[in-house]
Parts: structure tokens; sequence; C-alpha cells
């Protein structure tokens, strides 16, 4: 351990452990101080004149600063024996510490991965918690850590309020002014909250990522939501440090570009100073809960013993430079008031720092002795929950009858006492009764309000439930998921929509990084549930060329954990969001409704005016079952196992009107397979359907490289099949040109005939 360090190095000299240094440093220091020492505090009285903080609370925040700091240097010492698997520090930064302690543990926290000091601090909200046990147990990736199970080193706790992040580059802070939103919108919905109402959020990040797109528009969303009055109760805390793992942050660059910014208030405070600090941090705290105001707190920090134990700083920083910074450690001041005070004496100090480093080590030790994971089960346990029972019984559940009266209007009106309708209308009347049934659903994005959406899709949802449930926001995806992911930490039930399939590609990470990642990472204790409605897909005539055509669903099919359903008809669409809502509401699940724009309206199949694309409206109590498909039999009658036709979404129709020209042409009698559920595919069913089959064609409107097809095609050799002559039919590798040009690079019958052709 560095305490036995014979020896000491002095720190002027080059190529020698920073950390090491940084640790004699502390104790020359301390050993070294020769000034005037004031009389001992008494209890409750200011640790300095005109400090905010009194004695007991600087000494309880100077403890937090030693446990994050003998954490880091315990992390040094134990990576290079394997006992340790992560050594980005809070070194620096442990002024965090006065954030926890002028905050509540009820307030959630969105934490970047240099907070060690804060997450010190908040253990002492609760009694009986350990913060150097439980740390010890993440770092060691443990499966007994209490934050991850082992999955990775995060900050988090679930009776802390401290929700894990992982590796967050900004992209936390939407989903924490989402749910500095949500609590308030809660309030007014009298939604019942899982924290006090006057709860705010805190988001830390540093200087570096205050620059990312996704930093900004969280920003710019908070000021806008300030700007028209509306309350958001986020405390942004900058962290400035000055550098970013070697790039350095222009001088000033933090305060010139955020104390001006209109309707975000901006207040700083000293990091590197308890004393001074802990009044500045205190009145940003205070003002965020007394104002609902979105309030951006720049905590000046500094960064020691580099980004992370490979970051070897001597290597592009002057040993002048690296002196420089590291004089300005913050627990050298914390020592030096310590001492000046009259509150500890220089053995106090020395005796304290070295009984940290035995307790920070000692818990390291029983850490690595404890089970790690060590199965695949046991690894990927929390990141796809589902108990097909619970969900199947929520799904049908009928005991809202008097609200969907209401929403409805009358007996008469309920949709199930409709003739057969479209698919966009068959959504709409789904939307209405989930929002019946489920008075803690809300739907937002944009146009979604009076509008009604592009396409009419939530025409009248506003009307019926009130533009507290049914609001229209900025024109921002990476948003939208924020204030998603906020909701559904507040306990209610968002479906947000993104107008377009190409629009979310903007904001995957949204999703991809952070929602759909939150129940692996925190073990299954937080979970976002949401069911994200986008538009997409092909044959759209008309409107648009690529952003309104795109078939691209590639992305969504590489997120761990995700359900991605497409439904082609509109019987099949409301039964697919009654199961997608109840996952929601059971297992904790985040899952995409991708909607075909080219069949919301469509009536017809095979010519026009036979209606023969209408379906009755589901009544309550249908549902159906994630990964189930549904099998179209030759219209002539038979198995239909001269060729099975696998398919979804537009490919549905196209492969029906395909598949009856099969038969008259070559006498074969198909069966179509609308495969309804895109993510996860459902390889058995696939194969079950595969195995009596002659021939296949797999039908996929997306691109031809990472599309459905893939998937579709490894299921089935994979089940032993691939000895079945089968093809192809799928879109060109190319995005989508616009008008007649667009039907060039997507399937149509004709390729699905010409595809049969082949197989003969």
């Amino acid at each position: 351990m560095f305490a036995t360090v014979p020896n000491p190095i002095p720190a002027r000299m080059k190529g020698l452990n920073r950390a090491e240094i940084c640790d004699v440093n502390f104790t020359e220091f301390v050993k070294a101080w020769d000034g005037t020492r004031q009389a001992r505090p008494a209890p409750g009285e200011a640790i300095l004149d005109g400090s905010a903080l009194d004695a007991q609370g600087f000494r309880e925040l100077f403890e937090s600063q030693l446990i994050s700091r003998h954490l880091d240097l315990m992390a040094r010492v134990l990576r290079v024996q394997n006992k340790v698997f992560y050594t980005i520090g809070s070194s620096g930064h442990e002024g965090n510490a006065m954030v926890a302690r002028a905050a509540r543990h009820t307030d959630p926290a969105f934490l970047h991965y240099r907070s060690g000091g804060f997450m010190a601090e908040r253990f002492r909200k609760l009694p009986g918690m350990d913060p150097i046990m439980d740390s010890a147990l993440s770092f060691a990736a443990s499966k007994d850590d209490p934050a991850s199970g082992g999955r990775h080193k995060v900050w988090g706790s679930k009776p802390l309020w401290v929700l894990p992040q992982t590796s967050t580059i900004a992209s936390h802070l939407p989903k924490a002014l989402g749910t500095a939103v949500a609590i308030e919108t809660g309030k007014r919905l009298g939604t019942q909250l899982p924290i006090p109402g006057d709860s705010i959020t805190i988001c830390s990040f540093g200087d570096a990522s205050a620059n990312h797109a996704t930093a900004q528009t969280a920003f710019n969303a908070a000021s806008w939501t300030a700007y028209q009055k509306l309350p958001a109760p986020v405390l942004f805390v900058c962290e400035d440090n000055g550098i970013g793992i070697s790039v350095k942050t222009p001088t000033g660059w933090i305060a010139e570009s955020m104390r001006n910014r209109p309707d975000l208030d901006y207040f700083f405070a000293d990091g590197l100073d308890l004393a001074t600090g802990y009044g500045q941090v205190q009145a940003a705290v205070e003002h965020c809960r007394r104002t609902r105001r979105p309030t951006f707190l720049h905590l000046r920090t500094t960064r020691i013993m580099g980004h992370a134990g490979t970051d070897f700083e001597i290597e592009w920083r002057s040993v002048e430079e690296l002196c420089a910074v590291e004089a300005g450690d913050p627990l050298l001041r914390s020592a030096a008031i310590a001492i000046e005070s009259g509150l500890m004496s220089k053995e106090d100090v020395l005796a304290l720092y070295e009984a940290t480093r035995q307790k920070c080590f000692a818990a390291a030790e029983e850490a690595d002795r404890r089970p790690k994971l060590d199965s695949l089960a046991d690894v990927v346990a929390p990141l796809a929950p589902y108990t097909p029972g619970k969900v199947k019984a929520e799904a049908e559940r009928t005991d809202y009858a008097e609200r969907r009266l209401t929403a409805f209007g009358s007996e008469a009106k309920l949709p199930e006492n409709q003739p057969p309708r479209h698919l966009a209308i068959q959504i709409n009347q789904a939307l209405h009764d989930i929002f019946a049934k489920y008075p803690d659903t809300l739907l937002f994005g944009e146009d979604v309000a009076q509008k009604g959406g592009v396409y009419t899709v939530t025409k009248g949802l506003q009307k019926a439930f009130g533009p507290r449930r049914v609001f229209n926001t900025l024109l921002d995806e990476t948003m939208i998921l924020g204030m998603a992911q906020g909701f559904a930490n507040m306990g209610m039930l968002p479906i947000p929509e993104i107008q377009y399939l190409a629009y979310f590609h903007n904001a995957c990470d949204q999703i991809r990084g952070e929602a759909a990642s939150l129940q692996f990472f925190s073990n299954n204790q937080y979970a976002n549930p949401m069911v994200v409605r986008i538009a997409g897909l092909g044959y759209q005539r008309g409107f648009g060329g690529h952003f309104h055509n795109d078939n691209s669903i590639t992305a969504l099919r590489d997120i761990p954990g995700l359900v991605v359903g497409c439904p082609s008809r509109g019987d099949d669409a409301a039964t697919m969001l009654r199961t997608l809502t109840a996952l929601s509401k059971v297992d904790g699940r985040v899952s995409v409704f991708l909607e075909p724009i080219a069949l919301y309206m469509t009536k017809d199949l095979y010519e026009a005016g036979d209606g023969k694309w209408l379906t009755d409206y589901p009544a309550p109590g249908e549902a159906m079952t994630l990964g189930e498909g549904r099998v179209y039999l030759p219209e002539s009658g038979g198995k239909g196992d001269d060729l099975v036709i696998f398919t979804y979404g537009n490919g549905v129709p196209m492969s029906l009107r395909a598949a009856r020209r099969i038969e008259q042409k070559r006498g074969w009698k198909a069966r179509v397979v609308d495969l309804r559920w895109l993510v996860p595919l459902n390889e058995q069913y696939i194969r079950e359907q595969a195995k009596t089959a002659k021939r296949i064609l797999i039908v996929d409107e997306g691109r031809h490289s990472a599309g459905v097809g893939e998937g579709v095609i490894t299921a089935i050799a994979e089940g032993g099949y691939s000895a079945r002559p089968f093809q192809r039919v799928v879109g060109v590798d190319t995005y989508t040109p616009l008008a007649g040009a667009a039907f060039l690079v997507i399937p149509a019958d004709d390729d699905i005939v010409a595809a049969a052709d082949r197989l003969a």
C-alpha cells in the first residue's frame, strides 16, 4: 500500500506514480503545517469565520472526501492484482460531497463517474449504510454489489435514489431534466409520486461533457421549459476541472457560455474549499428547490492522478504543471481547515487519513472474496425480464369499463361496436382504450396534440384526456426520449412518439445507452417502462424521400432487451399495444411500436373497393402473446407447405397478393407468415413454420444488410432446415430517393413472384 512505501519521493521528480505522489503529499503537507490555530469551534459554530458550514458538517464532509480519495488509491493498487476493475477516480472532485449534503436522499441523482465524494456523503442520509463496502463491491465486480450486481462499476443506490449510470458523457442530462418535469407533471395529475413533491433532480457532469450535443439539448430544453413559466427543478452540476481526458477547456469557457443563458439560473461554487464552497452550493440547491427553475451550478474542481489508471499524464503534461495541479488538491485545503479551525490536531488528521485507508483496503480485500458473476444466466437475468402469465393477465384485464364509456362517449360508440376500420383508426381507438385503462399514461411528441399527429393517429386524445396527458414537445427527439425516461422514473407510463423512423436515429442512444440499459446495470432495481411509437418503413406515396420512407430498423435490432412490434393491420395493432403496455407495467420493459405509414389508411387488399384490409376492433380482453405471429393459409385451402413466405409490415399484403398469383401460375399453395414481432425474433416459431415447407421466401422491406431477413435465415439454418430451397426478397443498401424512384429500391409484388420463379 502507498502508506508503507519507504523513503517518500519528492513530487518534483519525473516518471513516478502520481497517485503515490499525491498520497505522500498529503502526509507531508499535514506534518509540515505551521499556521496559527484557532480555538476549537463549539458544536453548531461555523468552522471558520464567515462560513455557512458548521464544525460537525465540516468533519463529516472531510470524512467523505477521505473515503472517496482512499477508494481511488485502493483501486490503483489493487487493479494490478486483478482485484479491482475500474480506475477512473474522483480525486480533485471530492467537493461534490457538498452537493450531497445540501440535497436530500430523495432528490433523484444522475451522476457522472467522478462522484465518489457525493456518494460517500449521501450514504449518511440513511442509517446502517456503508459507503466503503458498497463501493468496494462495485469496484471488485462482485455479484453482491448492491448497485449493479457486478455488471459495471457504477455509482448507484436504490434506497438513496441514485440511478446507476455507466460511462456517461452527457447522455444522462435529458433524462435528468425529464425527471424534474415529471415531478411537476405528476403533482398536477395527482399521481402518487415515489418521492416528495418538492424534490429536485441532480445531474453532474464535467466541463468537457458540457460541450456535447446531448448536454446542449438538455440545457436548451430546460431554458425552453422555464421560458414558458413551466417548472423544471433540475440542478445541473458542472464539475469544472478544466480538462477532458487530455483536451483542455479554454479558461473561463463554462462561465462565459452558461451564466448568461436565458432562463437557466447560474451559480458558482468553489469545490476546492469546503468552508467557502458549502454556502455557495447550499444557495444553488435551495434556489432550485424553492423556485422550481432549472439551475446551473458551476462547481470549481481539479483533476489529480489523471483521467484513469492508464493515463500517464507525465507523457503529455509537464512536471511543473502536474506539481501545480497537485498543489491545488482539495484534500490539502480541507486538512488545513481542520487544523487551523482547531477542530483537529495534525495527529488527528493523519490518524483519520490512515484509518480510512485501512477501511478501504479491508473492504476491497473482503469484496475480492465475494462471489462474481460466473454464468451467462446470471449476467443476463435483469436484461429482459418477462413474466408471461402476469403480462397476459394484465393485457387482458377489463376492469375499467366505466372509464372506457367516459372516454368513448357511449356504448354505441365503443370501437368494438363500429364497422371494420383501417390501421390508423384502430391504433387511435387502442390509444384511447389504453388511456382509459391507465390514468397515468402520457403521450407526447411533435404535433401529436391539437393536430393529432401528421397522420391523425392521435386525433382526439388531447380533447378526451386533457393537455396534461397529451401534449406537444419541442422538435428534439433526444429530449422526447429523455422526457419519457423521466416520466417512467416517476412511475408513469409514457408513450412518446417519434414522428418518423429516420428521426429516431438522431436520438438512438437515449434508448440504446440509457433507457434499455437501466434494468441491466441496476440489477433490475430501476426500469424505464415505456412504449415508443415510431411511424416508419417505406411505400409512402407522394411524401418525401428518405426521411419519410426510412426502412432501416437495424439500429433497433441492435439494442439488447428492447422489444419491437410491427403490426400490419388494425386488429393486430390494438392487441399488440395492449401487450406492450402490459409488458411495461408488469416487467418494466422498453418497447417500440413500429407503425407502417403506408398501411395507415389502406382499406383494400387485392383490388380497389374490396375492403379486405379493414378489420374489426378487438374487444377488451383480447391481447397478442409476445412473439406470436399470424399465419395466412391459402385461400383455396390446404396448409400451404409448397411455399412458406416469412414477412412483416408492408410485406404482408404484398405477399398475400403475390401468393395468389403464384398459385395461379404454378399451382403452389403458399402460406404467409406475418412475424409481427421483430425484436426479439421468435426463432422457435420461425422453425416450426419452416419445418414443413418445401420452399421458403423471406420478404423483408428493410435493407439487404443487417435486416430482419438475416435473422429469419439464421433461425432457419440453426434449426437444421437450411437445405430447403429459399430466396430473400429485400430492399437495396441505399438511401431512399424521392418520388417514383423510391419504389426501385424496395421490394414489390412482382419481385416476390419472380423469386418464386427462381425457386422453381
